[in-house]
């Protein structure tokens, strides 16, 4: 019981993003729920290719299909010389999430446990001053190759936004601040 009265501060933090696709279609929805030690995120979309797709948070709160959404920019890194991938040396980066399957309707769903991340205020969190984004890749992720692992195109892409800010950390029924 003493476990459930120690939560942290971002617990209650949650965030969403409406995914669009390059003709300014919404074709998905994402759903960020802060948890003990990382970030749940919950991701539906529709209308993709069946397959392998490399679906990664991006460095801006961005989502510009008059760019490709190349307005995102890179994946999302706490560290400039990190590399991206899984199995690079170096790597991976924050943003890198393990890649997911369409099915053969084109429909995606995944739930995901990200651990270096948070929606707090603090160092980790997602939420610094450029925001961040969610986006969606044509293909797979190799989980080598740099800078996107061979991912193609960017085929959906949703700014994350703050839906519950973080609360003050709780003990035994008492607020205190951090």
């Amino acid at each position: 019981m003493a476990a459930a009265l120690c939560v942290p501060a971002e617990a209650a933090a949650e965030a969403s993003a409406n995914l669009i696709d390059l003709d300014r279609n919404v074709v998905g929805h994402a759903r960020f729920r802060a948890a003990g030690h990382g970030v749940l995120i919950e991701i539906d979309v529709k209308s993709l290719t069946p397959g392998p797709h490399a679906v990664l948070l991006h460095a801006t709160a961005s989502c510009d299909p008059g760019t490709q959404f190349t307005s995102a920019g890179p994946i999302f890194s706490f560290e400039a010389d990190r590399a991206h991938g899984y199995l690079a040396k170096g790597g991976p980066r924050a943003g890198d999430l393990p890649m997911q399957f369409a099915a053969a309707d084109g429909t995606l769903h995944a739930s995901i446990f990200a651990t270096t991340l948070s929606l707090g205020n603090g160092a980790r969190s997602i939420f610094d001053r450029d925001g961040a984004s969610i986006v969606v890749h044509a293909k797979g992720d190799d989980y080598l190759t740099q800078p996107d692992g061979r991912a193609g195109a960017r085929v959906a892409c949703g700014t994350i936004i703050r839906t519950v800010p973080p609360g003050p950390q709780k003990h035994g029924g008492k607020s205190r601040k951090k």
